[in-house]
């Protein structure tokens, strides 16, 4: 019953691209499925790039159940081509690839930062537990809870992010005390 009640209603409404080729919208209506009256703006990009009759041939040298993979790539590629008449998606792609590489060379600069803020932590270290047990200094021991979360602190900051305080640095004053840049 759904199925006929479906048949009615699309012979009252025709498919996207019969209303577009103002031509009549049957029941074997090869593009209907595909191209529902409400998209009409997706037939009308692939119209443009392939053409009514080259859409039907792909449609129909494709096997039934890859149809509509095969229509929505289609229509990716004719927005695609639309947008970019030269390079189509393969422009999309060149640019996705590169954008890749370039946050591949980020992630390397990041983790060799990362290694040598681990090696500074550990030079830190070995300086401290050095000074810990030569000087005996019962403030600075390894169980010590203000110092245990110190490195993991500079870790998580910016290296080069440096306070600015005003005031330091060059004046332009004549004082003989301060040094005039």
């Amino acid at each position: 019953m759904g199925f006929h009640v479906e048949a009615q209603a699309r012979m009252h409404q025709p498919c996207a691209a019969c209303r577009m080729l103002r031509r009549r919208c049957d029941n074997n209506c090869l593009l209907a499925p595909y191209f529902p009256t409400q998209e009409l703006h997706k037939f009308v990009g692939v119209h443009k790039v392939f053409g009514a009759s080259n859409v039907i041939k792909m449609i129909q040298m494709v096997e039934e159940r890859k149809r509509e993979d095969a229509v929505k790539a289609m229509v990716y590629e004719a927005t695609a081509r639309l947008r970019d008449p030269v390079y189509g998606s393969a422009g999309s792609i060149y640019q996705l690839q590169k954008m890749i590489q370039e946050l591949k060379a980020q992630l390397e600069s990041m983790k060799t930062q990362v290694s040598e803020l681990r090696q500074q932590k550990e030079l830190l270290l070995s300086i401290h537990n050095n000074n810990v047990h030569s000087h005996n200094d019962p403030l600075f021991t390894d169980n010590d809870p203000i110092f245990d979360g110190y490195f993991d602190q500079l870790m998580d900051s910016d290296p080069f992010d440096f306070p600015v305080q005003v005031g330091w640095g060059c004046s332009n004053t004549n004082n003989m005390s301060m040094p005039s840049c």
